[in-house]
């Protein structure tokens, strides 16, 4: 990977560096061999991101068509409740912590707070 600089604008070359390094998903890769993956863990997070690129491809195929409307109101920045200033407290099943494997057990409400990647 290269990035030119010019006039000595190492700040810009940075910036585009960064940027196509998280394009290419790099970031991501660097986050994923910091700890040992088993193959059946592997294969599990796999599975459930071809799963999200199925739906979100499917989402956005009937947005196209006109059969479901655009971005819902809630992820065009309102606030929903709980979710108010610095120090608040989080309800449990909040999405915020342990699971980060995708469709959780806090998500799909499923056993009581067992995480599965220790």
């Amino acid at each position: 990977m290269q990035v030119l600089v010019r006039d000595n604008n190492v700040d810009q070359a940075l910036k585009a560096l960064k940027k196509k390094m998280q394009r290419e998903g790099i970031f991501r890769e660097m986050k994923l061999r910091n700890y040992f993956e088993k193959p059946s863990e592997k294969k599990a997070r796999e599975k459930a991101e071809a799963v999200r690129r199925a739906r979100k491809l499917a989402r956005k195929k009937l947005q196209r068509e006109g059969l479901l409307p655009g971005k819902p109101a809630a992820a065009r920045g309102a606030k929903g409740p709980g979710r108010g200033g610095p120090g608040g407290a989080r309800p449990a099943g909040s999405g915020f912590g342990g699971n980060s494997a995708g469709a959780g057990a806090s998500a799909a409400g499923g056993s009581g707070g067992y995480s599965s990647n220790r």
